[in-house]
């Protein structure tokens, strides 16, 4: 068969896990390619494709169904119920769109598919088409489910301390969630694990990492799989290189009006305490309590993100506008972290979020939740020292007077000064790895592919070929 010239438009189908934090970095990169010329078509649910009002017109939507069309995942009625529904049905349909755009002049070249998704991998290659993996959590999370899959690390755990390689000594407390609840329900940790089942039979393995920041783990893990290349960090372009001042959002989320930059426009530099807590987590009525009492009693100022869905927890008469504090159920959240007046960030670290707070160069106070939660906590405060963990008691409650203690640390004291300095050089580094200089030389390498695609010319011939 005749190859298709460099001028030619690929088809890149991107299978995108039904989630924000999946969609978000998984559509980012999708633009990368685009502006080389990749004509892109998104895939998700279709339940969850209602929430994508906002995808770029240039990129075309097709749906797959998880067996929950009306109602979503919920109906499901368990976790195990939900992903085993999803992996008949999903894949079932996801044959049938392959078959279908194959029969049209939509053939795909190549399917970029969320690592949670691999039974897409075997639907892709009894079509002859390419397959790429995409990672959506970092590298020291992957390495730990990786393990697990090779055996060498169990569940429930036994030892109380654990070395993987290139990786720093974990505690329990340091360990995605799922371990602990693997006697319960192992479904949790089973579906984390299974990503890797047929990973070595990708084309190419992608994640949303930059070298920088996992080398060591980057170096030995290329030594298993030698197509792995880190493409992050995956985050809009105005927050990075500024190559695309129109490239300010990931183009997902509606609209809305932004009213916590408004405020924030007239607070001193470093003087507001940002709290966010993502799209997922949870927290008890005393947990909201502490957090509230914490943020009304201090000296500073703060910017709460509290969803509509959890704003009943709030405890009552706590003011939502005052003259020290904003109370929103949602903001741009890249906006406010790069916003001069931000003095640090408190957050559940999740990838995204945590990806976010180092391109943007700020400061955390860990708060994690679940699922990777602790690992990226762990990594923030004791290996890229960006941050602090708040302790929890014996009821998992961070208290409001050990929180006060974090803000201080981190607004007032020298070590926040040090945190601070830690965080800008991670953004340096960030900057760095999507600059035309730094993409050059990692291909010239042969080593990690650069997180701006307009020079990973490798990933395009294999689209291409």
């Amino acid at each position: 068969m005749e190859k298709k010239s460099i001028t030619s438009r690929a088809h890149c189908l991107v299978l995108a896990f039904p989630g924000q934090g999946h969609i978000n970095p998984m559509l980012q990169f999708s633009k990368l390619l685009e502006r080389q010329g990749v004509r892109i078509t998104l895939v998700t649910t279709r339940f969850y494709s209602k929430n994508l009002q906002n995808v770029p017109p240039s990129i075309a939507l097709e749906t797959i169904s998880d067996g929950f069309d009306e109602v979503g995942p919920q109906e499901a009625g368990s976790p195990k119920a939900y992903i085993d529904r999803l992996c008949q049905v999903g894949s079932e349909t996801f044959h049938e769109l392959l078959e279908k755009l194959g029969k049209s002049r939509n053939h795909v070249d190549c399917v970029i598919y969320d690592s949670f998704f691999p039974w897409a991998l075997d639907v892709t290659k009894r079509f002859g088409i390419l397959g790429a993996s995409y990672l959506t959590q970092n590298m020291t999370v992957n390495n730990i489910y990786y393990h697990v899959h090779l055996g060498t690390l169990q569940a429930p755990l036994k030892e109380h301390e654990i070395s993987l390689p290139k990786l720093p000594k974990l505690q329990h407390e340091d360990m995605p969630s799922f371990f602990f609840t693997y006697e319960e329900d192992p479904s949790m940790l089973d579906f984390f694990v299974v990503q890797f089942s047929n990973i070595d039979k990708a084309d190419w393995i992608l994640c949303n990492t930059y070298y920088e920041l996992d080398k060591e783990i980057v170096d030995w893990i290329m030594e298993i799989w030698p197509k792995f290349r880190s493409i992050g960090p995956n985050i809009p372009s105005l927050f990075l290189d500024k190559r695309y001042e129109n490239d300010q959002d990931y183009g997902v989320t509606e609209f809305k009006r932004d009213e916590c930059i408004e405020w924030l426009d007239d607070k001193p530099k470093g003087s507001v305490v940002y709290v966010s807590f993502g799209s997922i987590a949870t927290f008890g009525d005393e947990q909201m309590e502490e957090l509230a009492c914490c943020l009304k009693e201090s000296l500073g100022y703060f910017l709460w993100v509290v969803r509509a869905s959890e704003e009943t927890k709030l405890p009552k008469g706590f003011e939502k506008k005052t003259k020290k504090g904003l109370v929103v159920t949602w903001c741009s959240q890249l906006k406010v972290l790069a916003h001069e007046a931000i003095g640090c960030f408190v957050t559940h670290c999740g990838w995204n979020s945590t990806l976010e707070t180092l391109c943007l160069g700020v400061p955390i106070i860990a708060i994690p939740f679940w699922s990777d939660q602790s690992t990226n906590a762990k990594l923030m405060a004791d290996v890229w020292k960006i941050g602090i963990r708040a302790p929890i008691d014996d009821n998992k409650v961070v208290r409001r007077e050990a929180l006060k203690h974090c803000i201080r640390e981190i607004m007032e004291n020298e070590k926040g000064k040090e945190m601070k300095s830690n965080a800008i050089r991670w953004k340096t580094l960030a900057v760095k790895a999507v600059s035309d200089d730094e993409c050059h030389a990692l291909v010239r390498r042969h080593h990690v592919g650069p997180a701006s695609i307009r020079n990973w010319n490798s990933f395009l011939r294999m689209c291409l070929n």
